[in-house]
């Protein structure tokens, strides 16, 4: 089987605050981008065995592919071995949520490939047992969650713009983020009752409460929001915990205008993707 799995996006993420659990309570907008790992799943009698081409990906039991299938043997209680390739093309640690894409993708292709035993609510459930996010993948549509980003509700998002991502090199730890963050400074709130209202999303409403942590633990986040927006990006933001940030830009032309001022800085990797809905 071969998968195409997508990253995300988050237009926007307003925390209100932790929970007794340890997790935070969030409300978010998130829609994938036309920005894919390459999956490759073969059957295999063996062992299950995973591969990737960026070596700094763990192989073993740590990787949300490998959660996916043991989760998913233990729930059919049928030994289930496949060997995995992943073409990595999502950076990791960039709030571009590669790993629970990946592990959403090995759950539904598990799903198909037996047949459908599992509901899609059913698979979404164990999506979560691996992370908060892998059931928005699941899912399939641009959508508000709420929870802790297992609660989903299909938004009809009508985005005019060209995505222009910019990855800094370097990977962001979600929990350190958590960790850092002052809820008293959060101000994504007010925002909010807007997005739920909005048929066609604006850049203005683009908010981000992690933003403020990871860029007073990273500068660079600033230094790339104020590189895009020298270029005219419409709006720029920080996906997730980071350490990814986007613009939006109003056509294909600007875009690439952008890409050629920005790929000087050979640090950086650049994608112009598209929303999909």
């Amino acid at each position: 089987m071969k998968i195409f799995s997508p990253a995300k996006v988050n237009l926007f993420l307003h925390v209100l605050g932790k929970r007794p659990d340890g997790y935070h309570e969030i409300e978010t907008l998130m829609c994938c981008v036309s920005l894919y790992d390459i999956m490759h799943i073969n059957f295999t009698n063996g062992a299950t065995s995973l591969t990737c081409t960026d070596q700094e990906i763990p192989c073993d039991e740590k990787n949300h592919a490998i959660k996916a299938v043991n989760l998913f043997s233990g729930k059919l209680k049928k030994n289930i071995a496949v060997k995995i390739h992943i073409e990595k093309k999502i950076p990791s640690g960039a709030g571009l949520g590669g790993g629970s894409s990946n592990a959403a993708s090995v759950l539904s292709a598990l799903n198909i490939h037996f047949g459908h035993p599992f509901s899609i609510e059913e698979i979404m459930s164990m999506g979560l047992e691996i992370g908060a996010d892998v059931p928005f993948f699941l899912f399939n549509k641009p959508a508000l969650a709420t929870g802790i980003g297992e609660k989903l509700e299909e938004y009809a998002l009508k985005l005019a713009y060209k995505i222009l991502i910019v990855y800094p090199g370097f990977s962001v730890s979600t929990a350190d983020v958590y960790k850092n963050l002052n809820l008293g400074l959060t101000n994504c709130k007010k925002k909010f009752k807007s997005l739920s209202l909005k048929q066609e999303f604006d850049a203005q409403l683009l908010c981000n409460d992690l933003e403020y942590v990871t860029a007073s633990m990273y500068p660079e986040i600033n230094t790339i929001k104020e590189a895009l927006l020298k270029q005219k990006a419409s709006g720029v933001l920080m996906s997730g915990s980071g350490s990814s940030v986007f613009g939006l830009f109003p056509d294909s032309n600007s875009a690439a205008n952008a890409v050629t001022v920005l790929s000087q800085n050979r640090g950086w990797r650049i994608f112009v993707v598209d929303s999909i809905n």
